[in-house]
């Protein structure tokens, strides 16, 4: 998979699908190629005419290099700034060594694991400055992710001003770039804009990866689609402040680069020490967007999701945030354990409201323990009941908060994060932690960990409220202020690794204001993130579709929830918002002691639907057929890995009257294999299915009303 020709001085990284290579001459690593997978040829020749012919001007220094760098020649945008004591801005590093070990862990950060690693080694013995190249590939998978780590090998201090992960360039050819704009309860929409000379990028600086923009972009030629046309993406492994860009040269070339975000960032490299940047996950694909997907899903849910979780039955939960919010009692919560009992929901989820005196959004934050004036008989009794149900429990936390009306806050304002001489801004009523802290992690660790361990618990709802907005800690050094966004990631690392590790058979799901940070970082400790708040059955269709971009099904909480609809007011039926849900793990947000008749007597048969299809929501590889944006029709289809089986979900979103049924043509099927439709009770070749398709009856569709069909090789 990873190769070194001497004599032309190229690294080939290789898997089934891509190349991605680079070369060595006078000690500068230059950028070659990253695309479908090509023979070893010399491919020095894509380099040497990148901007003009060597010797010609600029042409040698400016050439694509695998780390760009400031004052070499190269206008665009370096990868790392690293400044000297006396304010010297250069740097060249020159290569020294490489090496191909196991893939190894990144000390303090989530990244992926099962690889084989290329660490190509350069240093700067005049800047004191070493800079380690990390290329990791798969045996299973078409993905390729890379990082690096500075060294300090001289003797006197570095500042660290821009540390990226990656940088790579792309033909000079135009070409789109699509990210995943977004806002609270409106996550992830893809946004799909043509690149321009100069730089064009997204980022978040609220030390999260936010539900503004995703830390995942695209990059595609003109003619791509989703099933057809070139297609370059990229994903950072990164939880905080974030960047990524696409800067456009002269000649039309795009260099891309991503990593933590270097607004307001400064890090200080004393002699010895070393730093690390976060991982990206790069991938190609020369069939559209719906195979870049599936590489992506493909590589987190075999390298990693949490493998004890990852392709395991996931609960089918019931939580009771939309059915009480914060009014409830023993006697409320017992009413909805016991209509949920029998139904197959199994897990039933305590929401916020169960600690301190928490009776609303103002107060109570940091106080982790039980309010047994509100819950009679305590976290015991309910838990107790859902055992004599059948159900098990979970419980929800929010530990990186505090309100200014807690005990916490009034034993340790400090602890929150705050500026001197500026009045901290509250949002939900509530400051962020210091994470950077180790005694505020250390609290954290202790009393969330006393609750986990006195009790029989066997989920956690880990939620996230509000953005960090002041970047300042009172017990950093004022020089060393600009490394807050980073310190916190790595404090809410340090905290997920401490909580997950030891409670290993407790299944932690990530929320945060609903899906604000969504992203690998956070899927390497939760297997599933509550994918919005926005429970609307139209909507999720919207946000599930362009979560599913770049993360797999399995990693999406979706529930369905009363109608009309706590966050839109639109009203869809009961079935339908079952239906979108189960594109997901599963399960239900509302009372349902409350439910007609009729509706809770349909739950059974709609966690038996959930169930069929499981395998496929937790392995199987997903086909967008019908986007939900622009028209009237949304339409997936999950298919297994040896193509014996298929499920495909459509939903009319509006009807038009006197539309005539129309085609739906399937995807991913094996061509050549038979298979039984048993909706429709027909039995079709693959290449049929995919050709001609299913004939919907969108004619007797109403607003808002689904099908699903399950296909079977015969």
């Amino acid at each position: 998979m990873i190769s070194f020709d001497e004599k032309s001085g190229i690294f080939y990284l290789e898997n089934a699908e891509v190349t991605y290579a680079f070369s060595l001459a006078d000690g500068i690593l230059y950028h070659l190629y990253f695309g479908r997978k090509v023979p070893h040829d010399d491919l020095r020749y894509l380099n040497r005419s990148a901007y003009c012919a060597p010797g010609e001007g600029m042409g040698e220094n400016s050439r694509d290099r695998e780390l760009p760098l400031y004052g070499r020649g190269d206008g665009r945008e370096p990868m790392i700034g690293v400044t000297s004591e006396n304010g010297n801005l250069l740097c060249e590093p020159l290569y020294k060594g490489h090496r191909v070990i196991p893939q190894p862990a990144i000390p303090g950060m989530p990244s992926t694991f099962g690889g084989e690693t290329l660490e190509v080694t350069l240093e700067d013995e005049k800047k004191g400055l070493r800079v380690v190249l990390s290329y990791t590939l798969f045996s299973d998978t078409s993905a390729v992710t890379r990082t690096c780590r500075l060294e300090n090998i001289g003797s006197a201090p570095l500042t660290l001003t821009r540390v990226y992960s990656f940088a790579f360039d792309l033909p000079a050819v135009p070409l789109d770039a699509l990210s995943l704009e977004g806002a609270w309860a409106n996550e992830r929409t893809p946004e799909r804009v043509a690149l321009h000379h100069g730089v064009w990028s997204i980022d978040s600086k609220q030390a999260s990866s936010s539900a503004i923009l995703n830390p995942f972009a695209a990059f595609m030629t003109k003619d791509c689609t989703e099933d057809a046309g070139e297609v370059w993406g990229v994903n950072l492994v990164y939880s905080s402040s974030f960047r990524i860009l696409a800067n456009v040269g002269p000649h039309g070339k795009a260099r891309i680069e991503g990593g933590i975000n270097d607004f307001g960032f400064s890090w200080h490299l004393a002699p010895g020490e070393v730093f690390h940047a976060p991982e990206a996950v790069l991938a190609y694909s020369d069939h559209g967007l719906g195979h870049l997907s599936r590489v992506f899903h493909d590589t987190y849910r075999e390298h990693l999701i949490p493998t004890r979780f990852v392709k395991k039955p996931r609960p089918v939960v019931i939580n009771n945030w939309e059915a009480t919010y914060f009014n409830f009692n023993r006697e409320k919560l017992f009413a909805i354990i016991d209509a949920a009992a029998g139904t197959g929901i199994d897990t039933f989820v305590l929401d916020d409201g169960w600690f301190g005196d928490r009776n609303d959004d103002h107060r109570a934050l940091g106080d982790w323990f039980v309010n047994e004036e509100k819950l009679e008989g305590g976290l015991d009794a309910i838990i107790e009941h859902c055992h004599e149900k059948g159900l098990k429990f979970g419980l929800w936390f929010e530990p990186e908060m505090v309100n200014p009306q807690s005990k916490l806050y009034e034993a340790h304002p400090d602890w929150a994060i705050h500026a001197p001489d500026y009045t901290p801004i509250t949002m939900r009523n509530q400051y962020a932690l210091d994470l950077t802290r180790k005694e505020v992690r250390d609290y954290i660790v202790s009393v969330v960990s006393a609750i986990l361990d006195s009790h029989e618990i066997d989920y956690v709802k880990w939620d996230y409220n509000r953005c960090v907005t002041e970047m300042y800690s009172a017990h950093l050094a004022p020089d060393r202020e600009g490394e807050f966004a980073h310190r916190y990631a790595l404090g809410l690392y340090d905290l997920c690794e401490r909580l997950v590790v030891t409670h290993p058979n407790i299944l932690f799901e990530g929320c945060a204001s609903g899906g604000a940070r969504f992203d690998p970082a956070i899927l390497a400790y939760f297997p599933q993130i509550w994918t919005s708040d926005d429970t609307d059955a139209v909507m999720r269709t919207r946000i599930q579709w362009g979560t599913s971009l770049c993360y797999p099904l399995s990693s999406m909480s979706c529930h369905a929830s009363v109608c009309p609809n706590h966050q839109t007011g639109r009203t869809t039926p009961w079935d339908t918002r079952a239906t979108i849900a189960h594109l997901g793990a599963t399960g239900y947000e509302l009372d349902v002691s409350r439910l007609s008749e009729e509706d809770l007597a349909a739950i059974p048969a709609q966690v038996d639907a959930y169930h069929e299809m499981e395998d496929l929501v937790l392995e199987g590889d997903l086909y967008r057929l019908e986007e939900p944006y622009s028209g009237r029709q949304f339409a997936v289809e999950l298919v297994s890995k040896d193509k014996s089986h298929a499920h495909v979900t459509f939903m009319q979103l509006f009807r038009v009257f006197n539309c005539p049924p129309r085609p739906l043509k399937l995807k991913g099927l094996d061509p050549d294999a038979l298979y039984r439709v048993e909706e429709k009770g027909l039995t079709l070749h693959g290449r049929t299915l995919m050709s001609a398709g299913l004939l919907i009856p969108v004619d007797r569709m109403k607003d808002c009303t689904c099908l699903t069909y399950r296909l079977t090789k015969v």
